[in-house]
């Protein structure tokens, strides 16, 4: 992809649209589209992420244990208990310059979703000056977090096309020298949502020594990195050097653990950013409840409900292979657990949620509700669909065996 001179960006990049288009919700877009129809068939929903496999045993005993901690204040770092585990868990899962300070280098989030927001507030702050106007860049499709913590830090976001092309992960060598002299922080998901790609080490790597060299934050969202069918995904963290410079990765519970209604997760990294990160979130940010903490001390103590909760995942997928095959140019993702389908074929996106609603009582999300418009006009969701096989194994094949008829 050529850079252009007169943009600063390159070619296909794109800067926000009207704030209005920009804020609105993928999910509430979705259901504006539907509202006009009735699904022929009992509806299956494959939109929303939410996970849906069992919550773990220990919750509820942990929960009835700490029952009195819901009468006290939390502190917005987390209890120490916490902090530790979360650091026990990193360093064991991946392989760290050195293992995590759980004093300095761990924060409690709220799940990863405003910990991002917030981290991308912090980031406009802590930098320092830009040459032109502060950027933060992101992966386009994006996590809708992403684009909202860039307009509350008053910054210009600057997407970055992810297609089939750049193996759905932003192309690094499409920056220039004016970018990134302006940027303040650059999202990256890994495992990639929609798409399920998984950033290799050489790529952290390469992405560190621009941080480095330009002197700004790479934040990357790592809520997906346990949700895999073959080799685990690896984490920025593993490649930010021994002081984890410029470098803060984010994990949830939500995906791991199968807890997407708890809201606990961890932002862990740089502990100069992280302190800056710290006093915005103690006077703005929710805390998380001290019983909820400990259960996550529980769940990051754990490992074989992650075992389990991936295995109902690879059966998934497994079904995905043999009903989808190669149609709709399907791929058995990296990671995660959705699947990205091209729908360009038969009528679009949008025309595709609204068949497959209507007809076949199969509800999907419309790939361009999750992406916006680059400056040349292209839309890099636009033809696709996003499922989420978050359902039980009999719903997700149901599903599939729908949409194949429906949409041949």
């Amino acid at each position: 992809m050529a850079m252009t001179a007169s943009s600063g960006v390159a070619q296909g990049a794109g800067s926000a649209p009207p704030a209005g288009q920009a804020e609105r919700s993928p999910f509430l877009r979705t259901t504006e589209l539907l509202a006009p129809y009735q699904p022929a068939k009992p509806l299956i929903t494959l939109s929303l992420g939410e996970p849906q496999h069992p919550v773990p045993d220990f919750v509820g005993p942990v929960l009835a244990k700490h029952i009195a901690e819901f009468g006290r204040y939390p502190l917005a770092k987390g209890i120490e208990p916490f902090r530790r585990a979360a650091a026990n868990w990193l360093s064991t899962r991946f392989q760290l310059p050195r293992p995590i300070d759980p004093e300095s280098e761990i924060l409690v989030l709220n799940g990863s979703r405003e910990g991002l927001f917030f981290a991308a507030i912090t980031a406009a702050r802590y930098v320092g000056p830009r040459k032109g106007r502060p950027a933060i860049l992101m992966p386009n499709p994006f996590y809708p977090a992403y684009g909202a913590g860039a307009r509350a830090a008053g910054c210009e976001l600057v997407y970055l096309p992810t297609t089939r092309a750049n193996g759905f992960l932003p192309d690094l060598d499409t920056l220039d020298e004016a970018t990134l002299a302006r940027t303040v922080a650059m999202f990256i998901a890994s495992p990639a949502n929609p798409q399920g790609a998984v950033a290799s080490r050489d790529y952290f790597t390469r992405l560190k020594a621009l941080a480095d060299r330009y002197g700004f934050m790479i934040l990357s969202d790592e809520c997906y990195s346990e949700i895999y069918t073959r080799q685990a995904p690896g984490s920025a963290l593993e490649c930010a050097g021994p002081d984890f410079t410029n470098v803060v990765a984010f994990q949830s519970l939500s995906k791991r653990s199968n807890l997407p209604g708890m809201r606990v997760g961890f932002a862990a990294g740089d502990n100069k950013f992280l302190a800056a990160f710290h006093e915005l979130r103690n006077v703005a940010a929710p805390q998380v409840p001290v019983p909820l903490q400990h259960v996550a001390v529980a769940a990051y103590s754990d490992e074989t409900h992650v075992e389990e909760n991936r295995r109902l995942y690879r059966i998934k997928f497994d079904l995905a292979d043999q009903i989808l095959g190669s149609r709709y140019g399907y791929a058995r993702p990296a990671g995660g657990f959705c699947v990205w389908l091209d729908v360009s074929e038969h009528g679009g996106d949008e025309a595709a949620a609204v068949k497959l609603y209507r007809d076949a009582g199969v509800r999907v999300i419309p790939g361009s509700y999750l992406s916006r418009l680059q400056n040349d006009g292209f839309n890099p969701g636009a033809g696709y669909i996003r499922l989420a096989l978050v359902s039980d194994s009999e719903s997700t094949a149901e599903a599939l065996h729908r949409l194949v008829e429906i949409l041949n």
